[in-house]
């Protein structure tokens, strides 16, 4: 398996894989996927991954994916992202969400991200595992913070403070 970054063409196996994780129920509160054109307006240009298995297959199959979302517009949160997760179901077990999340955070960094958040799902334990091993911490519970299906979910905040980026001043354009 080898980790690189996330292009126009991978979305199909991309898509297919986000499906997979709506069908689980637990995996988000989205239930139909986007276009490519509203998925990548709605992320970060940098820190999008892809794990692909070359071995399986001769072509390059991806396993999962990760990518960033901004959680504002505003100035002062522009160092601040919400992470997505996500692996097929085949590929699961197998450490690609957890090679997948290390690679973000590295990136993340690369890229002047000082906090990254997740709202996860607490039935979800995998993905609250993987993101405690990964260094995020638990910030609190969102109860009955929306529904799916109908039914209010609750999920939980877990964030990341990244202990290289971020200690320094603030920028200098948002300082006004």
């Amino acid at each position: 398996m080898k980790l690189q970054a996330m292009t126009a063409a991978h979305w199909p196996e991309v898509q297919t894989i986000y499906v997979e994780g709506i069908a689980t129920g637990d995996a988000t509160f989205t239930t139909t996927t986007p276009s490519w054109e509203e998925w990548d307006s709605s992320h970060l240009r940098h820190s999008r991954l892809v794990a692909v298995d070359d071995e399986a297959t001769g072509h390059g199959q991806v396993l999962g994916w990760a990518a960033l979302s901004p959680v504002s517009g505003r100035c002062v949160y522009g160092g601040v992202a919400e992470v997505s997760v996500y692996v097929a179901a085949a590929a699961r077990g197998r450490g690609v969400g957890h090679q997948l999340l290390a690679a973000l955070i590295k990136e993340s960094e690369e890229n002047g991200i000082w906090t990254l958040q997740a709202g996860i799902f607490p039935e979800n334990s995998a993905s609250v595992n993987i993101h405690a091993r990964a260094g995020f911490r638990e910030v609190g519970r969102r109860e009955r913070i929306g529904q799916l299906h109908g039914v209010w979910r609750d999920t939980l905040l877990l964030e990341r403070r990244s202990a290289v980026v971020g200690a320094a001043a603030l920028r200098p354009s948002c300082a006004s």
